[in-house]
């Protein structure tokens, strides 16, 4: 059986070796052992000129068909074992997979699993001309949860908002951690006032949800975030588009945080500050 640490490890390719080299080391018995059974039922067919007397015949025939149906019932369960090794060995890829794409400590994607997604949604949203934008999330006063109630409820605070972010976005759609207590979501096909009514759907729950502290039950202070909304313009750049959404994100923050902000938002005071 493959070791379970073998992610850790990296021993697939020396597994695969073993299990490839056990099923061609058995396999050419069994061919072997064909081509002397195939040789045995020449002689018992030889037999049958030779002689008068059919049971000695009959004999060889039921043992050579009874070697033939063991060798087959042999070549049968070690194939089976060795499906079952390569499954298991997929299955560990999988776990291993999975883990290189994962933030530890929230379970979202990390920055290389969201760096990949959004290079594929852009492609795909260039070449159908569909919308994608993205949500970009930051925890209100997060230093002020960790210097008052240590770095685990952080921790805790942190996890929360990655839930809530989880469970609202669609299957399609990518939550991941982007930068310490930011987090950001990827939304292929939404519009920015789609995208800005999730954001708003997210802000809302967090705000609502009340959080306890595990060691003591002491209940800890109303987790709020600020969230800026951004849509992808045409053969941008994916740091250009970040910027943008963090620009919002930073209005959100300045005009009192716990709300959401989107692009147009901004472009909109600039055009107000201009006409003043």
């Amino acid at each position: 059986n493959p070791p379970s640490d073998m992610a850790a490890t990296g021993d697939f390719p020396e597994q695969l070796r073993g299990v490839i080299s056990n099923a061609k080391q058995f396999l050419t018995t069994a061919i072997s052992d064909n081509r002397t059974q195939i040789a045995a039922l020449g002689e018992v067919s030889s037999q049958c000129q030779a002689t008068s007397d059919p049971r000695p015949i009959i004999e060889n025939l039921v043992k050579e068909l009874s070697n033939a149906t063991t060798r087959a019932s042999a070549l049968e369960t070690n194939f089976l074992e060795t499906t079952q090794e390569l499954d298991k060995i997929r299955d560990s890829l999988k776990v291993a997979e999975q883990r290189s794409n994962t933030d530890a400590l929230t379970g979202l994607a990390n920055r290389r699993s969201l760096e990949e997604f959004f290079r594929s949604a852009q492609i795909v949203a260039m070449e159908k001309g569909g919308p994608l934008s993205i949500l970009m999330i930051d925890i209100d006063h997060f230093k002020k949860f960790n210097d008052s109630y240590g770095h685990q409820v952080g921790d805790q605070v942190l996890r929360l908002v990655a839930k809530v972010l989880q469970d609202n976005v669609r299957e399609d759609d990518l939550a991941a951690r982007y930068d310490g207590e930011e987090l950001i979501a990827v939304l292929p096909g939404a519009n920015l006032n789609v995208c800005a009514g999730v954001a708003e759907r997210i802000r809302r729950r967090i705000s609502e949800a009340r959080l306890t502290r595990r060691t003591t039950g002491q209940e800890i202070a109303s987790v709020t975030v600020s969230i800026g909304v951004a849509q992808f313009r045409l053969a941008e750049s994916a740091e250009a588009m970040v910027e943008r959404c963090d620009r919002a994100l930073y209005q959100a923050k300045r005009l009192g945080r716990d709300r959401t902000v989107t692009e147009d938002d901004i472009d909109g005071e600039i055009v107000a500050a201009k006409s003043i």
